[in-house]
């Protein structure tokens, strides 16, 4: 398969994905907040201003998710989320080569038209009515945050004075903001309007400004649709398929440190030696302490076959050295084992829900019934979710009939029951990990086995985004759109969105530690057995399965028929 037939097969795919952005390496800082953390949301407030007067958006968005389900009725909280969303696109967009290539490539007239474009796409698809005059108000709101932001400054505005900045952006905003719209065309013509004035009155790129128009009209219609750049949508197309051009590490923020988490087998990073808690501190000679997270994966990113030089430092030493980029595939199904022999209890946990699981879960069950599983524990902690009709085949090997989940939309098109089948379903006791990070297609399977009493849900409840998205391409540029075409609801008709799945068996575990895999002497990918015992969720699983406890009504059998 050519380059531009994978980037351009996926315009119908289905998503039920949680995500703020694309670089699936890098995991977002956690402790700084905390739903059940006796904290009020003025105290909120002040961390994330500083957090924003940081630039560091993604922590920023971080905070402000936990902190709004918390507090649902606080407008502040509600505005600073949407602001720092904005800058992150903003910042996000201008660290792509792909996307800055199509601003300095697109005349006005043309971005123009990608703008009706993207418009039409919207009123077609989109799961609500589309309000036009907001969605002009919000691409409004995106130029003004640009105007602000350093990257875009610099990319278009090097020489232009803050005041003649900011008094353009107060003219537009008393302009715009009560201008009403009656079709995509007006939009479109007040949109170039705005674009003119701005190359006439500070010498902005009429491109440039469309874009934000373009980027404004659906990255604030929900936290998950938005416009993908040509890079993005590639990006989105590797986690699709499961593989990707990179090192093969997971990364974590904490603080103004980047630490790695976990390395995957076989990929470059650990052919080259990286382990777990080594700590990255220069990438190509620039200091990961001078920028952030989002930006240093962006600089692992790079062609196949390049190198990236790397400083890392492990324990007290410093350990220089050079790392070549390949094709990683990536594991959807980790941890593959008995965690309790003599009891036949079997574990394995799911990152994501990717083209590739549902074979690579067929092949685990497959050698845990042989190593004698009579029960397994099923991990979705942390899984943001993926294809919604991977999530509907893993749960129908577990459900032998009935409805698995629904989904509803605008258009009838979007309106579909999936349902399970009898033939090669599972039947031993199940028990499965949940927690706040468990979303979308993670929901849709916990879900389903909560509804048909199928097995434990054990943890905390899940995140609550009941919402799928579709993947489109734009046919003017290689870019694309990731639009919300439907709410999903479990199979006894319950919404996910905002209420998430609840537990049978709730586990008090704000701050828990996770157990993560570690490779045994005998190359063994197993559960680390320094952590294991401090994983309350997974302690409190294997407790009942040991036990054999499960919900009324299900044989314990392992069989599978």
């Amino acid at each position: 398969m050519t380059r531009s037939q994978r980037h351009w097969m996926y315009c119908l795919t289905l998503l039920v994905w949680m995500s703020t952005g694309f670089g699936s390496i890098v995991r977002g800082q956690e402790g700084r907040f905390a739903p059940s953390d006796q904290i009020a949301a003025s105290e909120v407030l002040q961390q994330g201003m500083q957090l924003e007067q940081d630039r560091r958006w993604s922590e920023a968005i971080h905070l402000y998710e936990k902190a709004s389900k918390k507090f649902p009725q606080d407008s502040d909280l509600r505005r600073r989320l949407l602001i720092s969303r904005i800058h992150f696109d903003v910042t996000r967009r201008y660290r792509d080569i792909t996307y800055k290539e199509s601003v300095s490539q697109l005349s006005q007239s043309q971005a123009a038209d990608l703008y009706l474009e993207i418009l039409a796409k919207i009123e077609a698809n989109y799961v609500d009515p589309l309000n036009l005059s907001e969605v002009l108000r919000n691409g409004t709101a995106f130029l003004e945050v640009a105007l602000t932001e350093p990257s875009f400054l610099a990319e278009h505005l090097p020489n232009a004075s803050p005041e003649q900045v900011e008094q353009f952006r107060l003219a537009i905003h008393r302009e715009v903001l009560g201008r009403e719209v009656a079709n995509r065309f007006d939009a479109r013509q007040l949109v170039v309007h705005v674009a003119k004035r701005a190359e006439q009155t500070i010498g902005l790129n009429s491109t440039a400004t469309i874009y934000e128009y373009v980027c404004g009209a659906v990255g604030l219609l929900d936290p998950y649709s938005g416009f993908l750049t040509e890079g993005e949508l590639l990006e989105m197309t590797s986690q699709i398929e499961g593989n990707f051009v990179g090192l093969g590490v997971e990364l974590r923020p904490l603080g103004q440190r980047l630490t790695v988490v976990s390395v995957i087998r076989g990929g470059p990073a650990a052919l080259a030696g990286i382990e777990p808690d080594d700590e990255i501190l220069e990438v190509d000679n620039i200091t990961t302490a001078a920028t952030n997270a989002d930006h240093v994966a962006d600089l692992l990113r790079g062609p196949e076959g390049s190198q990236v030089s790397l400083k890392l430092m492990r324990g007290e030493k410093t350990i220089p050295m050079t790392v070549v980029r390949k094709r990683v595939d990536v594991p959807s199904v980790e941890a593959v084992h008995l965690i309790d022999a003599p009891k036949g209890v079997a574990y394995l946990r799911i990152t994501n829900f990717q083209k590739t699981t549902d074979e690579e879960l067929d092949r685990a069950l497959w050698d845990l019934q042989k190593l004698g599983m009579r029960s397994l524990i099923l991990d979705l902690r942390g899984n943001p979710g993926g294809l919604l009709e991977t999530s509907v085949r893993v749960a129908d090997k577990f459900i032998p009939e009935g409805l698995i989940v629904s989904t509803r939309g605008r258009n009838g098109i979007e309106n579909k029951n999936f349902t399970a089948h009898r033939s090669g379903t599972w039947q031993m006791p199940l028990y499965v990990l949940i927690d706040g990070d468990s979303a979308s297609a993670s929901e849709i399977f916990a879900g389903a086995i909560r509804d048909h009493r199928r097995g434990l849900l054990i943890g905390t409840t899940t995140y609550g985004k009941g919402s799928v998205q579709g993947l489109y391409n734009t046919d003017l540029v290689r870019s694309g759109l990731r639009l919300t075409v439907s709410k999903f609801y479990s199979p006894k008709g319950t919404p996910i969105a905002q209420l998430g799945v609840g537990p049978d068996i709730k586990v008090d575990a704000d701050h828990y530690v996770t157990a993560r895999p570690v490779i045994d002497a005998s190359g063994r990918e197993v559960l680390n057995p320094v952590t294991l015992p401090t994983d309350r969720i997974l302690q409190a699983a294997l407790e009942q399965a040991r036990a054999g406890e499960q919900p009324p009504g299900i044989a314990n059998r392992s069989a599978k028929w």
